[in-house]
């Protein structure tokens, strides 16, 4: 009996030591990074490829599963095709995020580890453009949607109206997933890749659609 005493002793000090202990994770978690963006619909249509960055934090509810808070803001820059034959020379603009989104974590071979993302947030789309005045009748332009421009069934703007910036918020959703490498001799330090759809109901016939390809340093 006491060899099995000394023998379940000697095996916890074992497990308790540097080697073979497992790290607790950290409680809180935090990511920061920037990339470039690819846009899908009206955002490919109108814009180049642009770009991006992100930062959050939230709660790590065990290994696995976690919750974070992320903005995020992604430059629109507008095609030259676009300003030029639009009546858009000079407009500029971005779209920002706050989301909230579960997390799901796994731990691949060695360092390297991957993850899952998605959840759903309030979007904002920023438009200016030197002030244009547009009298009624003015034939409009497929990107003068995001300015909110009012056009009859003939595609003529109807009444007069002035083009120079706009706003629109709205709700939407995010889904995507990442890689990560664990940085050796940095305790719970991780450089990671990012790809991720984000959706926003910005109107019916103008919502936006969006992939930002982000890098950056989680924690």
């Amino acid at each position: 009996m006491s060899r099995r005493i000394l023998f379940v002793l000697a095996v916890c000090a074992i497990l308790r030591a540097p080697g073979w202990a497992q790290t607790s994770p950290s409680k809180f978690n935090f990511n920061a990074g920037f990339g470039f963006g690819i846009g899908k619909n009206d955002v490919g249509n109108f814009t180049n490829t642009s770009y991006d960055a992100a930062v959050g934090g939230g709660l790590n509810l065990n290994r696995f599963l976690g919750v974070k808070a992320e903005y995020l803001f992604y430059n629109l820059s507008f095609q030259d095709s676009l300003k030029l034959h639009q009546g858009l020379d000079g407009a500029g603009g971005n779209i920002q995020s706050l989301s909230l989104n579960p997390t799901v974590n796994f731990s691949l071979n060695g360092r390297w580890g991957a993850y899952g993302i998605g959840g759903f947030g309030i979007y904002r789309r920023d438009v200016s453009a030197p002030s244009k005045f547009l009298a009624q009748g003015t034939v409009c332009q497929p990107a003068w949607v995001w300015w909110d421009i009012k056009c009859d069934s003939n595609n003529l703007v109807s009444p007069q109206q002035t083009l120079s910036s706009h706003t629109a918020y709205a709700g939407g959703y995010n889904f995507g997933g990442g890689i990560t490498y664990r940085v050796p001799n940095f305790h719970g330090v991780k450089l990671y890749a990012e790809l991720r759809y984000h959706h926003a109901y910005t109107g019916g016939s103008s919502p936006t659609s969006i992939f930002p390809v982000v890098f950056g340093v989680r924690w």
